[in-house]
């Protein structure tokens, strides 16, 4: 039994549910079209460059949770997920995961993409286990802050190992499966590496390296 660590956007989902719900909330009306659409759009160039500023990102992200009653929110939300993250995941993605859990191995999602986006889609796809920006509340608020460390790029091996240490599991034998260059620095670090349907930059790192190479997509 091992771990097995997916990422989520573009490699469990046929899509990007961060980019999703920014364009949903456009398409809704629940924010300036013009001015979101072009924030949420270019902060997606940055991310595919690996330049993304990930407290910048996250701020926008959350800010829509601070001007409507949660409630409409977690409305929108459930709209959301029905609407546009269903369709964008494939029978090979939960194929892969049902291997995985019949191995009895552990299965944690690790994204970049804040929790109130995610956590929903990882019960979606029967996972119990993930990391991502958690999104401050107090007193029942979004403040529209992150709790602790973004876990995106190198953020992401740093809350892993946090995560390992509070659950008393360890690397060995683990897989990590993504599409992105951002994810190099943990997947360097695992004894199973997948490129998942990768960008440029990780389908050279992953042929040099004789890193499997697989498509998720129907």
């Amino acid at each position: 039994m091992a771990l097995a660590i997916f990422d989520l956007d573009h490699t469990l989902l046929s899509g990007d549910s961060d980019h999703a719900w920014g364009q949903y909330l456009v398409d809704q009306g629940l924010v300036d079209a013009e001015v979101h659409k072009f924030r949420n759009d270019h902060f997606y160039e940055q991310y595919k460059a690996g330049t993304l500023d990930i407290h910048e990102y996250l701020a926008f992200a959350l800010k829509p949770l601070l001007d409507y009653p949660l409630e409409q929110m977690l409305a929108a939300r459930e709209a959301f997920l029905n609407d546009r993250i269903l369709p964008l995941i494939t029978q090979k993605s939960r194929d892969l995961i049902a291997r995985h859990k019949e191995q009895g191995d552990d299965l944690l999602i690790i994204t970049a993409t804040n929790g109130f986006v995610t956590y929903p889609i990882a019960s979606l796809l029967g996972i119990d286990q993930i990391i991502a920006p958690h999104p401050e509340v107090i007193d029942g608020q979004y403040t529209g802050k992150t709790v602790g460390i973004p876990s995106f790029q190198h953020g992401k091996v740093t809350r892993l190992n946090d995560w390992l240490a509070e659950h008393g599991k360890s690397l060995e034998g683990a897989w990590f499966y993504s599409d992105s260059h951002n994810d190099l620095p943990l997947l360097r670090l695992v004894a199973n590496p997948v490129a998942v349907d990768p960008d440029a930059t990780l389908l050279a790192e992953a042929n040099s390296k004789g890193w499997p190479v697989i498509s998720l997509r129907d």
